[in-house]
């Protein structure tokens, strides 16, 4: 029986599964968190389905090595085509697909709805398969976008580069007359206003981070597994795992969690 003072574990391909960290920390204060980031495997988005399923039974047996009571799929490539894997272990899981997509179906005014995400994550097709039987009378344009992820990793946030990129990707969505857009991808949330500026005013943006992790939270309160103890100021609140690169993601998570962030360790995820 999961314990409520264990840690909530998530993980993705990389850094983008910091944005819905940061959503947990912000909604949830008072969890511990291990995150593990496949930094030596990103991206996913151009992977096969059976690739993307062993990479993830590997993580969240690492995961369960570290005690987690919950684990969050923060990466939607995983959520898409992995779940089958991830369901086998017996913790509550939270994925980033549902949240976004019922969000998405509640914004939308105008009944079109657009999705941007990795290749595997679009040809898999699952937004609209969730939104369809929400709304069957809703039209869903989805866009691969799989340079995006790189660009993110990267660091180039505000560059011309991730601009240009960005804008050709976008122009087919603006062209089809939106009113919501779903950033299918976690990566995407740290370069918002990028997009919230190709795509205009008019076009509401659905962050699945602050979904899940509403959805977590709620989760949780129903399982009656969210922490009632004092964390203390020890610094083992956080603990971030990646499989590779632990100094340069060490230094992007600063920049986005601001706080926190004593240390990433490098771990052998072929070990799992």
């Amino acid at each position: 029986m999961p314990n409520p003072c264990s840690p909530i574990g998530i993980f993705d391909s990389g850094v983008g599964g910091l944005t819905v960290f940061r959503e947990i920390m912000r909604q949830i204060p008072g969890e511990r968190i291990v995150y593990f980031g496949d930094t030596a495997r990103v991206p996913y988005g151009s992977k096969s389905p059976e690739t993307i399923s062993r990479y993830a039974g590997q993580i969240v047996r690492f995961l369960k090595t570290q005690e987690v009571k919950a684990i969050v799929v923060a990466c939607n490539t995983a959520s898409a085509l992995a779940m089958d894997e991830i369901g086998r272990n017996e913790l509550p899981v939270v994925e980033v697909i549902k949240p976004g997509a019922k969000a998405a179906a509640e914004t939308t005014v105008n009944g079109r709805i657009g999705v941007i995400a990795t290749e595997a994550t679009i040809k898999s097709g699952i937004y609209p398969r969730y939104i369809k039987n929400l709304d069957r009378s809703l039209a869903v344009t989805g866009k691969a976008c799989p340079l995006l992820v790189p660009l993110v990793e990267e660091g180039l946030l505000n560059d011309a580069v991730t601009d240009k990129v960005a804008e050709r990707y976008l122009s087919e969505l603006v062209d089809a007359d939106i009113d919501t857009l779903i950033l299918g991808c976690t990566h995407y949330p740290l370069i918002r206003e990028t997009i919230a500026r190709i795509m205009g005013e008019k076009v509401k943006l659905v962050n699945p981070a602050y979904e899940t992790a509403r959805e977590l939270k709620a989760l949780l309160t129903a399982d009656k597994l969210l922490n009632g103890q004092e964390i203390g100021t020890g610094g083992g609140q956080y603990h971030l795992y990646v499989s590779d690169g632990a100094e340069k993601f060490k230094r992007f998570a600063d920049s986005i969690i601001k706080y926190g962030i004593l240390s990433t360790k490098t771990v052998n995820i072929d070990d799992y």
